[in-house]
């Protein structure tokens, strides 16, 4: 035993009916309950499970997750907790490294990892596409931590926790579940889509700062993006979140400006600092600090100092090493660059390997940098470089369709001295986990970055998603699609989408037969064009089937017209094949495949759970949401194979296009504004 269990045991001897977890779309379980439900969870498990094995877990917040994480812990099995947003690659790589068993059916079981003794957890830190090595953590360490935070923040604040990172980020789970879970709070654990992030990477905010009103949270652990969205909701709105009484933020750098807008909306904001190998949390602020921008002081559990070259050095309980590799005894040197001021608290500057030494010898932090450019609501990320050049340069991502990115760089620039302002920069796609340029708690993978961006000539698939996010930007805003991808759509507007997708997709074939044709000295698209063909023949069908078990009427569908706007980007597409460049049809490939993924991954699910609908009536959105994520591959290397700049040109003016108007077909469909929720 761990311990955790006894804690519960007496939670629901002092309080049997108060509610331990609350999923919100679910029961809540009461501490009796929940004492009950993990001694039943532990003993299947011990009966079940081989110790030296790692279990898998890959769920979405709610009671069955928080019940599974507790009852592993109690019954030593490790955990190898995979975040949602992993590729299929990335969950294989984790899974065969750490020994978790196969990932697919016809997979072979890999032998047990050698993992240190005593591991309780294994945590992949980078998310990377390629071999990055698990770090693994005992139970002792975990709690120990989360006894710290309890103990620096007060019990008193063990109200109503909810949790908003994605589920398998190790802060969330230590700082917030186990802390909560120790202090004798409710651990508010909906399903990230009932709280706005259906997709972790683009939040509904408006959404997320309505729910945590009307379920009177009291405290919450986020990064700096999804503070900065909610600071921008309550500005404009003027909601506020009165019952909150601790906002911890942490995973990258807070801009000070952020910190005093947060504090000034009564948001009781507490930047800290902290590293998966010390189990999540370091340092925290305390409540009556006055000096905005420190990582607080360090917690009872550890010690920090700050070596000759200016590197935070850290000594107290450790993670046990890594898979393969137990840790070597003494000091942890976390590779980030800060100071201790005369009152002990932790000031965080960057990091020691991505220091930026410019050709006037002048050091520069590119984070300090960063965090004045994404003060610019105009910026969505930005990325700084410069290293040996005279002055630092940016990579940047717009947070709008019309966002001035010029006027932005500007405007950061007059609060920055001389020697640290950007002379230079370019607009470049998202950095996210999926692409392997993002950690799960959004630090940015500066290596990966530069090796896309900055190191040789940028792949013609990479300038295509850059050239092009402005449009999906516009695509995503769409209400009718926003509505869709977070469920929150009525029977009847999921069938009117199916007859329109009906009528577009009934033609992708005769789009691909009439491209082919006018390709047919090119060997090289002739090829693709026949896989593709033979793969979407056939799939109308599925829609159809699709809307007879969603309850409509599939025979009145296939002899309906199409809606005007439906038309007009079929029309359009078989146009600019007959007319123009018939290359320009892999434009319209990319728009639908993309697209077609974020509503296979995102949209089905939460359609379904709200609408109780079964998974008959979404063959064609599931199906295709895993077939194009293999096409996205396959795909890719297509088009970066491209040596004519006018057939890029025209891929690349197509997909502008078809944004638009596969955003007007959205944009014709009627919402019903009453939508009935399956209980």
């Amino acid at each position: 035993m761990n311990g955790l269990l006894a804690i519960i045991r007496d939670h629901a001897l002092k309080n049997p009916q108060g509610i331990a977890l609350d999923p919100v779309t679910s029961v809540p379980v009461s501490w009796a309950e929940l004492a009950d439900k993990v001694a039943d969870r532990t003993a299947a498990l011990e009966s079940a499970e081989d110790p030296g094995q790692p279990h898998v877990l890959c769920l979405d917040h709610g009671a069955e997750a928080a019940i599974a994480e507790l009852a592993l812990l109690e019954a030593r099995i490790p955990v190898l907790s995979l975040p949602s947003f992993f590729t299929r690659e990335q969950v294989q790589h984790a899974v065969a490294a750490s020994g978790a068993g196969a990932t697919e059916p016809s997979a072979s079981h890999p032998a047990p990892s050698p993992l240190p003794r005593g591991t309780a957890r294994v945590t992949f830190t980078s998310g990377s596409t390629g071999t990055p090595k698990g770090v693994c953590l005992s139970a002792h360490q975990m709690l120990a931590v989360a006894a710290s935070v309890v103990e620096a923040v007060g019990a008193e604040h063990a109200g109503s926790h909810c949790a908003l990172l994605p589920p398998g980020i190790l802060l969330e789970t230590v700082a917030g579940f186990f802390a909560t879970i120790l202090a004798g709070g409710t651990y508010v654990c909906p399903p990230q889509a009932e709280v706005g992030l259906a997709d972790p990477f683009r939040p509904d905010f408006v959404m997320m700062a309505q729910r945590l009103a009307d379920w009177e949270i009291t405290s919450l652990i986020l990064v700096p993006e999804y503070l900065a969205g909610l600071v921008a909701v309550m500005e404009k709105t003027g909601l506020r979140l009165p019952h909150l009484t601790l906002v911890a933020v942490g995973g990258a750098r807070v801009p000070v400006d952020l910190l005093a807008r947060a504090r000034a909306l009564g948001l009781p904001v507490r930047q800290g600092y902290g590293l998966t190998e010390c189990a999540s949390v370091v340092s925290l602020e305390s409540a009556d600090e006055e000096m905005a921008g420190s990582a607080g002081r360090p917690l009872g559990h550890m010690k920090a100092r700050i070596a000759p070259d200016g590197e935070i050095v850290l000594e107290g309980e450790m993670f046990l090493g890594t898979i393969g590799e137990p840790r070597e005894p003494g000091p942890l040197h976390t590779g980030d660059i800060g100071r201790i001021d005369d009152q002990g608290r932790l000031w965080v500057e960057g990091r020691k390997s991505a220091l930026i030494v410019t050709s006037f010898g002048r050091n520069i932090s590119p984070e300090w940098v960063e965090a004045e450019l994404t003060g610019q609501p105009d910026i969505l990320q930005a990325m700084v470089h410069g290293d040996g050049l005279p002055a630092p340069e940016a990579l940047l991502v717009p947070a709008r369709p019309d966002a001035d990115l010029a006027v932005a760089v500007a405007a950061a620039n007059t609060v920055l001295p001389a020697y640290a302002r950007i002379t230079k920069w370019r607009e470049v796609a998202p950095f996210t986990p999926m692409n392997g340029q993002l950690t799960g708690n959004g630090r940015l993978r500066r290596k990966a970055i530069t090796a896309m961006w900055l190191d040789g000539p940028v792949q013609f698939f990479d300038k295509l998603e850059a050239a092009t996010f402005r449009s999906r930007l516009g695509f995503l805003a769409i209400p009718q699609v926003r509505a869709g991808l977070a469920g929150t759509i009525s029977r009847r507007t999921y069938i009117d989408y199916l007859r329109q997708a009906w009528h577009h997709v009934r033609h992708t074939v005769p789009l691909m037969q009439a491209a082919r044709a006018r390709l047919l000295n090119r060997q090289d698209l002739l090829t693709a064009l026949d896989e593709y063909i033979e793969e979407e023949t056939g799939h109308e069908e599925w829609i159809l089937a699709d809307i007879a078990a969603a309850g409509g009427d599939a025979d009145a569908a296939r002899v309906s017209d199409p809606a005007p706007a439906t038309k007009a980007m079929v029309d359009h597409a078989y146009r600019c094949i007959e007319e123009g460049n018939p290359a320009s049809f892999f434009g319209m490939v990319y728009v639908l495949e993309s697209v077609s993924v974020a509503l296979a991954q995102r949209g089905a699910s939460a359609v379904a759970e709200n609408l109780g609908l079964p998974p008959e009536a979404f063959t064609y959105l599931t199906s295709h949401g895993a077939l194009d994520q293999d096409h996205m591959a396959f795909y890719a290397k297509l088009v970066n194979g491209l040596q004519r700049e006018e057939d890029r040109i025209a891929i690349l003016q197509m997909a502008r296009e078809m944004f638009g108007l596969f955003g007007g077909v959205f944009a014709s469909i009627d919402m019903e504004e009453d939508v009935h929720v399956a209980a």
